[in-house]
């Protein structure tokens, strides 16, 4: 054996050693701490025998956790994760006592409640001593990964991986442009400023702008699958189905991939050799994890959950996520309940489930998608997308400038950072892009502002009953989405697809953000503007003229598409451009193009209705509720990025600008084919083609 063999034997066994005594030494202090734990016989034992039983639990635990922990948790897979999260202390709890009863000395005893915090305890500690000693000897963490890399190649065909670079692309949900640019310049994200800075920067920045609809729904399918024709907002109502799609909804994210793949003739930007993790549509992968549009399927089509089985087979590994994920349950309520003393403003409820939601987005999420790249990559895939959505969920709550989301940034930097180190040990070189999908706009609510909900104002506009409380909006934040996606029998939003008992003539009123969507189910057909004055005379004046309403779109018989704003303003959409914005000119460049494309949608709703927009606080007001929301025009909302690797050419030509998700997705095709990889996407199957 070579000199450098034996340092590395002799290195891992002084870690495992250390690893042991230190589960020992945790061992001892558990029992001596704890009336229900004992090392020792009822006669009473020595310092040594009781030191000996100690050691031998502790080994035993050890062992036990390397090889049935494994088992245990491919066994699981048909558990949901979030149960499974729940099980990991039980199980840790089931081995120690496994441990205890076949330990050679035969001295421990535990009762199997104490059994868990113990397993609990020992399993942090052994985590944490190795991770210090990995930290320590940055040798023996690079010798570690190149271990993994080989290992996956032996388990392929034993060739070495291919000498053209791959594609990662991690997708931060709702960072806006500007915010990553002061994140970074703050020292929040020394990974992208590293990037960014230096006089050779790796990577080039750029911005680019959203459809009307922005929103991850919108933005996703159409960097993914090179279409996002029809979306027209996160959630809207199609006559003709008389139903409610929700772009979070596992049948409906289905759906818009098929209708998209049939739209484009593709089957996705990953069909050669992609792998899809954390998103709401595949991409055409094959591998897959936390996938919403595979979600809603059964049986062994659905590989959603795989990505588990590579994270949670080390019990070090659950047992830790376990933890920060009731750390950030408890860290949420901590700030929730401060920014109420504080009596911040602007403020949304954060109570229920919420902080089970957000710890499930900003740790296992995090954790699980993570992991499942860092395989990928040491499995020299050809292309991986990503999508982490814990800023995007801490933002909506918290504002997208809040102390609590730039805590976020720094932990999500950290995974940035992991990701680029273990690209350095992959089989193959990988050029790593960083996009967003959206940004966030901040401002308080249309309910807080008015003391009204959209939907009432509707209402009262029909002549309607206004109820005194009004409803409250689904958040319709992406964490559900993977939420969703983790679950073995995904949970459908019945309170939108099921709509509640109404007169027909009433119309359905959908919050996207600062979007809303007014639609009369009874008329098979999008209304005209003259329909409408007919039916409900103060309707339409109603909505154009209140102070939190920007502007409003309908169909006219006269004119096409007509805008419609304060103090009369009425102005053919054909009119307006860029030179001549008329009631559009405080939303920016490009506004009246992206409404003019979405008034194009065949599902487009009666009555668009956009909210308030302050150009110089950049501020909005949501329908929904949100303190940082996105979905409609205004804002940072509309600007998201693009971070790309140098060697890559430019996303645009000069001076010309990124306009929406298909343009994004040509990008990404393009940078795909610039690796020498093969032409993609392919023609989608047959199957999914005719679905």
């Amino acid at each position: 054996m070579g000199g450098g063999r034996w340092r590395r034997f002799l290195s891992g066994v002084w870690r495992s050693i250390t690893v042991w005594a230190a589960s020992t030494a945790t061992m001892l202090v558990l029992a001596g701490l704890l009336p229900d734990f004992q090392l020792q016989s009822d006669d009473g034992d020595s310092a040594t025998q009781i030191a000996v039983t100690a050691a031998a639990g502790a080994g035993v635990f050890g062992l036990l956790s390397s090889l049935v922990w494994p088992l245990l948790v491919r066994a699981l897979l048909l558990v949901p994760a979030l149960v499974l999260g729940l099980l990991v202390f039980f199980l840790n709890g089931s081995l120690l006592l496994l441990a205890l009863r076949i330990s050679p000395s035969g001295q421990g005893e535990v009762a199997p409640e104490t059994a868990v915090v113990v397993a609990a305890v020992m399993s942090a500690v052994a985590s944490a001593t190795g991770g210090a000693l990995a930290v320590r000897d940055d040798d023996a963490y690079r010798r570690r990964l190149y271990r993994l890399a080989d290992r996956r190649r032996r388990r392929g065909d034993g060739q070495a991986g291919p000498s053209t670079p791959g594609a990662v692309f991690i997708q931060l949900d709702g960072l806006g442009h500007d915010l990553l640019v002061q994140a970074a310049g703050k020292g929040l994200m020394p990974t992208v400023a590293r990037w960014l800075g230096g006089d050779r920067p790796t990577h080039r920045l750029t911005p680019w702008r959203t459809d009307w609809s922005s929103q991850t729904g919108a933005s996703q399918l159409g960097i993914l699958h090179g279409s996002n024709h029809d979306i027209p907002a996160f959630r809207w109502y199609e006559k003709d189905s008389q139903e409610v799609m929700v772009c979070n909804r596992p049948t409906s994210a289905a759906e818009l991939q098929r209708r998209a793949v049939e739209h484009t003739g593709d089957g996705g930007l990953l069909t050669v050799d992609g792998a899809s993790r954390g998103n709401l549509f595949s991409g055409g992968a094959d591998q897959l994890a936390l996938v919403l549009s595979v979600a809603a399927r059964r049986g062994r089509e659905n590989r959603s959950r795989a990505g588990y089985f590579a994270y949670f087979s080390d019990p070090a590994n659950a047992v830790r996520t376990a933890m920060s994920f009731v750390a950030e349950v408890f860290r949420e309520i901590g700030q929730s309940t401060r920014a109420r003393a504080k009596k911040r403003r602007p403020r949304v409820k954060r109570g229920g489930l919420y902080p089970v939601v957000r710890a499930f987005a900003t740790v296992v999420e995090r954790d699980v998608v993570v992991a499942a790249v860092i395989g990928d990559m040491l499995a020299g895939r050809n292309a991986v997308y990503a999508d982490l959505v814990a800023y995007d969920e801490v933002a909506h709550h918290s504002g997208p400038r809040g102390r609590d989301a730039e805590k976020v940034l720094e932990r999500l930097d950290r995974s940035l950072a992991l990701i680029a180190k273990i690209a350095e040990h992959a089989p193959r070189p990988y050029r790593i892009v960083l996009l967003s999908d959206h940004g966030q706009s901040p401002g308080e609510t249309f309910l807080t502002r008015y003391g009204l909900s959209l939907g009432n104002l509707v209402r009262a506009g029909c002549g309607l009953p206004v109820p005194r409380k009004a409803q409250r909006t689904h958040s319709g934040a992406e964490a559900r989405a993977a939420v969703r996606a983790a679950l073995r029998r995904p949970v459908e939003e019945g309170g939108e697809r099921h709509l509640p008992a109404r007169r027909r003539s009433e119309p359905i009123v959908l919050a996207s953000g600062n979007l809303g969507l007014v639609s009369f189910p009874d008329v098979p057909h999008r209304m005209s503007r003259e329909e409408i004055d007919r039916r409900h005379p103060a309707l339409l004046s109603t909505l154009a003229n209140h102070p939190g309403v920007g502007f409003v779109l309908v169909r006219s018989e006269e004119y096409g598409a007509l805008v419609l704003a304060a103090n009369g303003a009425e102005v053919p959409l054909d009119e307006l451009d860029d030179e001549h914005p008329g009631p559009l000119a405080d939303f920016g460049p490009g506004a009246a193009d992206a409404v003019r494309r979405t008034h194009s949608f065949p599902h487009t709703a009666d009555i668009m209705v956009n909210s308030w927009y302050d150009p110089e606080e950049g501020e909005v007001l949501a329908f929904e509720e949100q303190i940082g929301s996105h979905g409609g025009l205004g804002g940072a909302q509309g600007r998201p990025f693009l971070l790309s690797p140098v060697t890559l050419s430019p996303p645009a030509g000069d001076g010309a600008v990124l306009v929406g998700a298909e343009q994004v997705h040509q990008v990404l095709r393009r940078w795909l084919r610039e690796c020498d990889g093969p032409q993609v996407p392919l023609a989608a199957p047959p199957k999914e083609r005719a679905a």
